[in-house]
């Protein structure tokens, strides 16, 4: 039983409708309420499309069947492919709607920005804010740089702001664009008393723009977040879209792969051995207590794993990864040993295994010291002057 029917009913099936049934239901409605021949119906347009294009994805169905609207978020919810261009890739050009859509303005540049972010951020969710400085058309002339009537093309560039120069170097011709100086690239001429006020004549003025940006919970590095047309504007040109792309920072304690998260723990002998509790601090301010089991003895370098605490899905929060933990063992300090604790494990530990040494080898009996590293670089070091000057006596012998 699904949680919520919504987009089923915005459809007009039941929620056991094959795919063959959501797609006659959609194409039925797409052509009735398409804005080119129904101009009212532009919201009802939107939740058609945006129900197929979550309902037609077996996973998104999937969890929306399981969670309702609440489980999907992100791209999922108000971003992947926009209505006209899902009815454009259903029914292509066959009924000539949307044409004029894709025959717009030239389109300017797009911006780039990066947002750094903590895999706690990426975990829990957050809201950044970005500021941006940006050209925005001048709205007290509407971007004409002089008032209404006044200002002419100029004939000069025709209206482009550049001139192409020809120059003669010796037997060559070389071509080249300048700025148009009769119009100082602006690409229009007007006096200076009707020369707007407010941006100079420029038709743009900066602005600034504060952008919000949501975060979602199980985003990764590196992945981009596209505010549409949000890039510098210019008259007659469709401003470009602002790209924020995420960098993960390094954390101090966990490391991320792919939807696990890995964690180095130390414990200390005894626990080890005969079991105990220690504890992590997660991501979203939860301690998980860890229970080693009495007999499951951990050996220094071995990893296990909690099923489901690792980072949360893209889209699917409710799905997590693993968090994979690697333990190190910490042996008591030297400081710790008497012959009578000694004695006590001799007991209770196995016995030692016995090393065979063949009869009629030679044994000499050593003992272990603590290696001097300022030692041995000194050694290196003479080592590394007495080859020095010993090959600097040595000659080749020339024919």
């Amino acid at each position: 039983m699904v949680k919520d029917t919504k987009l089923y009913d915005t459809l007009g099936v039941s929620p056991d409708a094959t795919e063959n049934e959501l797609k006659k239901a959609y194409r039925k409605l797409a052509l009735k309420y398409h804005p080119d021949k129904n101009p009212n119906a532009g919201d009802k347009f939107k939740d058609i499309s945006h129900a197929y294009e979550i309902l037609s994805d077996s996973e998104k169905r999937a969890t929306y069947d399981r969670f309702g609207e609440e489980g999907l978020s992100g791209d999922a919810m108000g971003g992947g492919m926009g209505p006209d261009d899902l009815f454009s890739q259903f029914f292509g050009d066959a009924f000539g709607f949307g044409r004029s859509r894709h025959n717009g303005p030239q389109k300017g540049k797009d911006m780039v920005h990066t947002i750094k972010v903590s895999l706690e951020e990426l975990y829990n969710g957050t809201t950044k804010k970005l500021s941006l400085q940006k050209n925005v058309v001048c709205s007290s002339c509407d971007g004409r740089g002089g008032k209404e009537g006044t200002v002419k093309k100029c004939t000069s560039c025709d209206g482009t702001g550049i001139k192409l120069v020809v120059r003669r170097i010796g037997p060559m011709i070389q071509q080249m664009q300048q700025t148009c100086p009769e119009c100082n690239g602006e690409g229009s001429i007007f006096k200076e008393k009707d020369r707007c006020k407010v941006c100079k004549g420029k038709k743009i003025v900066k602005e600034k723009k504060i952008l919000e940006v949501h975060v979602e919970k199980g985003m990764v590095d590196q992945q981009k977040i596209t505010f549409s047309g949000e890039a510098d504007q210019q008259p007659g040109i469709r401003a470009g879209d602002v790209h924020i792309i995420l960098e993960e920072r390094e954390h101090p304690r966990f490391k991320r792969k792919g939807n696990d998260l890995y964690y180095d723990a130390k414990i200390d002998l005894l626990t080890a051995l005969t079991g105990g509790e220690f504890s992590i601090k997660h991501l979203d301010d939860r301690y998980l207590k860890v229970t080693i089991i009495p007999g499951e003895i951990i050996k220094n370098g071995q990893s296990k794993c909690i099923v489901e605490e690792g980072m949360p899905t893209h889209h699917r929060p409710f799905d997590k990864g693993n968090l994979i933990i690697n333990f190190e063992v910490e042996f008591p300090e030297t400081s710790w040993y008497t012959p009578e604790k000694a004695s006590l494990l001799e007991q209770a530990l196995p016995p030692r295994k016995e090393d065979k040494i063949p009869k009629d080898a030679i044994v000499d009996d050593v003992t272990l010291s603590e290696i001097d590293n300022t030692r041995r670089e000194g050694y290196y070091s003479s080592r590394d002057d007495m080859e020095e000057e010993q090959g600097s006596g040595v000659q080749c012998a020339t024919q």
